[in-house]
């Protein structure tokens, strides 16, 4: 059943640092709603022009926008109020999720919600935060973006626990609390979580009294990353690209290619870079093009 048009919408945002699992965690999130009946609309915003992350999600018809060329939290806050507006006015979903970029900031992202018209509809409003347990546990990029992305978030999802040796969890639990001590934290591999516990209890009302609140944003300024695109050709060695990415010190790389072994997604994390099986079959403009973020200088 579509959500009445007087109801409130409950808004997910999904964020966390480059490659920590925020795709995969709003995957997960449609199965479930499919098998459940419910009706998300997803916004999602990539640092990059390529459309990869619509095409891992699926194409999702109207219920379904990108965002690209900038960061919802400062450059696309108007476009993502607007987005907002229309998905509310043609799908009138049951819930809403925004996939932020992974150098985006959830608390601001937040503050478009508390903006007219789309105050008038919004219900609670969360941010996840998805942290990579391997990140965490090597130390690596723990500074400036991941820090505040941590810092703000309602929830905590220390994500890819598969990744990181089970008797260091504990230790890895004591580092993000640190960051945020009064934030819980769920432990979570591949993104496989109970929907419902996306919407922590909040017995003092501090998410509505910091909705009401309708503060403006403060100027904040992004660490200086910077995109590229790899071009790709067909029947291309697996080791040969992965090396040759290696070389480029990224952040992050995603991509589908035709290597020697047939068409692969290529996934990388810092050090790792995986060439896995693609969940679908990508647009063919998408092919032989990978977008590896790194930071600038």
């Amino acid at each position: 059943m579509h959500n009445p048009a007087n109801q409130r919408i409950p808004v997910l945002v999904v964020s966390g640092f480059l490659g920590s699992g925020k795709t995969t965690l709003v995957r997960h999130l449609l199965r479930e709603a499919q098998d459940s009946g419910a009706r998300v609309a997803v916004i999602s915003n990539e640092f990059g022009a390529l459309g990869i992350d619509q095409a891992l999600l699926g194409e999702g018809g109207e219920a379904f926008v990108e965002l690209e060329g900038g960061c919802v939290c400062c450059q696309l806050s108007d476009e993502l109020r607007d987005t907002l507006q229309m998905l509310r006015q043609r799908v009138q979903p049951d819930r809403v999720i925004v996939e932020t970029s992974g150098v985006a900031l959830p608390s601001d992202t937040q503050l478009q919600f508390w903006r007219e018209p789309v105050s008038a509809w919004v219900d609670d409003d969360v941010a996840v935060v998805v942290v990579n347990a391997e990140q965490l546990g090597e130390g690596r990029d723990l500074h400036g973006t991941f820090e505040d992305q941590v810092s703000s978030a309602d929830l905590l999802l220390l994500n890819k626990i598969d990744l990181a040796p089970t008797a260091d969890l504990n230790r890895l639990d004591a580092l993000l609390h640190e960051m945020a001590p009064d934030t819980p934290v769920l432990h979570t591999c591949h993104g496989e979580v109970e929907p419902a516990l996306l919407f922590p209890p909040d017995p003092d009302g501090m998410r509505r009294k910091r909705r009401n609140a309708g503060k403006s944003p403060a100027p904040h300024h992004h660490e200086v990353f910077e995109t590229c695109e790899v071009a790709v050709a067909d029947g291309v060695d697996p080791e040969e690209l992965l090396a040759r990415l290696r070389d480029l010190g990224m952040l992050r790389a995603k991509g589908f290619v035709h290597t020697s072994r047939g068409l692969q997604l290529l996934q990388g994390v810092g050090r790792r870079l995986e060439l896995l099986e693609p969940p679908g079959q990508p647009p063919e403009r998408l092919v032989g093009r990978v977008v590896v973020i790194r930071r600038a200088g």
